[in-house]
Parts: C-alpha cells; structure tokens; sequence
C-alpha cells in the first residue's frame, strides 16, 4: 500500500523567495508547510527540492496532488 498525503490546505502557499535551495514538504505531515520539517520519515514520502537563482514569488502547492511538485499545477481545484 502507498502512502497518500495528507492535505494541509486546499490553495497554493504564494511565498517570495530569495536565491538559494527549498525543500517542498510532500507528505504534508510537515508543521513548517510548505516546506519539509523530516516529518516524513517513516512514509514513502521525500521532500522535494528546489533551487531558486533569484528572487521571485513562488506559488508552492499546499494540496500535495501536483503533478509539477513543488509548484501549484491547480490539482486543488479537483480535490
């Protein structure tokens, strides 16, 4: 059996980020959304990782059901 997400809210988290490495919390157990916080251990779940060059607002999926992970492909809209 796989592992679902858990589903900590049902809209993108917009962030404004600097340079520098995220890591997107895919199980969704994470107190830090939406960034990792290790919460997913134990799961078949691993953080996702993104390298951002400059600064940007960055819509981060909160639904975990993108399927262009870590950023919001919309998915929320069919949960």
């Amino acid at each position: 059996m796989t592992d679902q997400p858990t589903v900590p809210q049902t809209s993108p988290y917009a962030i404004d980020v600097e340079p520098g490495t995220y890591w997107w919390c895919a199980c969704g157990r994470s107190a830090r959304q939406p960034f990792c916080d290790g919460s997913h251990k134990g799961t078949s779940f691993a953080p996702v990782r993104l390298d951002v060059a400059e600064p940007k607002k960055v819509w981060f999926c909160g639904c975990k059901a993108t399927l262009k992970a870590p950023l919001c492909d919309g998915s929320h809209s069919r949960l």
